[in-house]
């Protein structure tokens, strides 16, 4: 372990929140849509009942600190079809200014430079605004970091530049390992994200996420559920999307992730389409995640509480 944790730190690096009987919260925002007005108050429901508290500018302050660079790392692989929308990005970044981060510490990140374009987002290095910047911008760092069948080069806009991360990913299926959401979408930290699909991504994705930077950056989860995606995925397929109109929000990846598999699987057994396990994409890297030697979250529905806002 990293001596320069802090105890607080340590404790998260081993899971200790998520040891016990300890329940982990989910929250299941509806009414978002695309327009600004409906999806502010989606996302402040979704944040007031995430924190139990009154207002969404105490949840942002429980989120990150106003000297705190804060990073957005958010999913573009589909385009504008189906990747984390700039209206979504645009109402968080708001709310954190308000909770009293300033634009220049706030960074929207992905992979790369042409992935935010092709969603919508303009990157930029402006230092005094909000930045957008592909992994092509900065590079990755020469340290590998590893995690038993991960070892990996992490970004540097995550390493040297984030404090704290805001995850927001996409409620959608994934051709290969089942489902891709909160834990799914730090492979968009790691240069070799393609060396982690075997399997249907177990042990990788678990793996991937035990990774110190992310396990101790990594604060809140907050899945865009506006447009969902039960088949076909990564990929932008039309035919299989729906207008969910919701968000997925919570500090547990794992729970998160339970409950939006749970999702599809509602949306795929209503088009008749057959479960994940019976097509062999069964995302178990989810519960393995979740279990003894990770304890990332929690996989088990009896320790999730779902709430609907």
């Amino acid at each position: 372990m990293d001596a320069r944790l802090s105890r607080r730190e340590a404790l998260g690096v081993l899971g200790a929140p998520f040891a016990g009987n300890t329940k982990s919260k989910v929250i299941v925002a509806h009414g978002a849509g695309t327009i600004g007005t409906a999806l502010l108050r989606a996302l402040d429901n979704a944040m007031r009942a995430c924190f139990n508290v009154d207002t969404p500018v105490e949840a942002w302050r429980r989120v990150a600190k106003p000297g705190e660079v804060v990073g957005l790392k958010v999913n573009c692989l589909s385009g504008k079809g189906n990747s984390t929308h700039v209206v979504l990005v645009d109402a968080v970044c708001h709310r954190l200014q308000e909770a009293g981060v300033p634009a220049k510490n706030i960074v929207v990140w992905d992979r790369l430079n042409s992935d935010l374009e092709s969603a919508g987002f303009r990157p930029s290095t402006n230092p005094n605004r909000v930045r957008y910047l592909g992994n092509d911008t900065l590079g990755y760092g020469s340290e590998l970091a590893t995690h038993g069948e991960a070892g990996s080069l992490l970004c540097r806009t995550l390493t040297d530049v984030c404090d704290a991360v805001i995850n927001l990913p996409v409620l959608k299926d994934h051709g290969i390992v089942g489902v891709t959401m909160a834990l799914k979408n730090m492979f968009g930290a790691i240069h070799n994200p393609n060396k982690y699909h075997m399997n249907v991504g177990d042990p990788y994705v678990a793996d991937v996420n035990m990774l110190g930077p992310i396990r101790r950056k990594v604060r809140l989860h907050l899945c865009d559920a506006i447009t969902a995606q039960y088949e076909g995925g990564p990929s932008f397929m039309p035919q299989w999307t729906w207008p969910f109109n919701g968000l997925l929000v919570s500090q547990d990846p794992v729970a998160l992730d339970a409950v939006g598999w749970r999702i599809i699987e509602q949306k795929r057994a209503g088009r008749g389409m057959p479960p994940l396990k019976t097509v062999h994409r069964e995302p178990t890297y989810i519960a393995r995640a979740g279990s003894p030697g990770y304890r990332i979250g929690i996989s088990d529905p009896a320790r999730i509480a779902r709430v609907e806002v």
